[in-house]
């Protein structure tokens, strides 16, 4: 592990410590938490966290295969552009959420910021542009596109865009890459992959049964429940309805109003 810790005489008033922009949060390694200013160094790929102590400005390097933990503090806004987005605002927070990309890299809210941006290009009615910024995740990090928040966006992007075999790959490495979130999610995108080629009563039966329905059966646990459920339940609700069984449907719905009333699903 490279590690230095160096002390910075403070030839600078000690003012200037976590000035604004600065991004807060605490790294752990072996050695333990390390809290402060946090940035990433793509000259060097390694973090560095800044605090002060004992009259001086301290620094630790720490590799990115050292980390243990990171808990980066939650960037200024963020509530505000993910309701813009789930509320059907999301050309308001393309502009924010590019923003966190750039300076969050690697510091954990990028993936995140990521995704919801991808979400609302799709949103905004501009497919090309959720693809581009999904690339630029995946080209860093092949994994999030079958794995992880922005793999599920990914896929929707592709199937907007008819995409269909290179998401049907995508697919199949989440459902058996060991990851329970992963997996769940990618019967949701079989569901969709499903009816990207028509909505008959046969694609309509299939995307339940190979898709929605297991979902909403079988993930029902945890944060994954939260995660998966609501987005299962209504498209198994659509589903339901539009095949006929409308008790099913409603039995579907009831089941998302009472068990995740603040889920965006619920409420379309």
């Amino acid at each position: 592990m490279k590690k230095i810790l160096a002390a910075i005489a403070l030839s600078v008033s000690a003012t200037v410590f976590a000035a604004a922009g600065d991004i807060m949060g605490t790294i752990t390694d072996a050695q333990g938490p390390h809290k402060g200013v946090v940035r990433y160094s793509l000259k060097s790929k390694t973090y560095f966290v800044t605090k002060k102590q004992n009259g001086a400005v301290m620094e630790a390097e720490i590799a990115p295969a050292d980390v243990t933990e990171m808990d980066i503090a939650e960037p200024a806004g963020w509530d505000q552009a993910v309701a813009n987005v789930e509320k059907g605002r999301a050309a308001a927070s393309i502009n924010y959420f590019a923003g966190i990309v750039k300076q969050y890299n690697h510091l954990q809210w990028d993936l995140r910021a990521a995704r919801y941006l991808a979400d609302a290009y799709l949103a905004s009615g501009n497919a090309d542009k959720a693809l581009e910024s999904c690339t630029a995740v995946v080209r860093a990090d092949p994994e999030t596109a079958y794995k992880g928040e922005l793999a599920p966006i990914f896929w929707k992007v592709l199937v907007k865009l008819g995409k269909k075999d290179q998401l049907e790959k995508l697919l199949v490495k989440a459902a058996t890459s060991g990851d329970r979130y992963s997996s769940g999610a990618a019967l949701i995108g079989r569901g969709d992959l499903i009816l990207a080629g028509g909505e008959s009563a046969d694609s309509l039966r299939a995307a339940l049964v190979d898709g929605y329905l297991r979902v909403a059966l079988m993930y029902t646990d945890g944060k994954i429940a939260e995660q998966l459920r609501p987005e299962a339940l209504a498209k198994s609700a659509q589903c339901f309805e539009k095949i006929g069984q409308a008790g099913r449907a409603d039995q579907m719905r009831g089941e998302l109003k009472r068990l995740y009333p603040n889920s965006p699903w619920a409420k379309q």
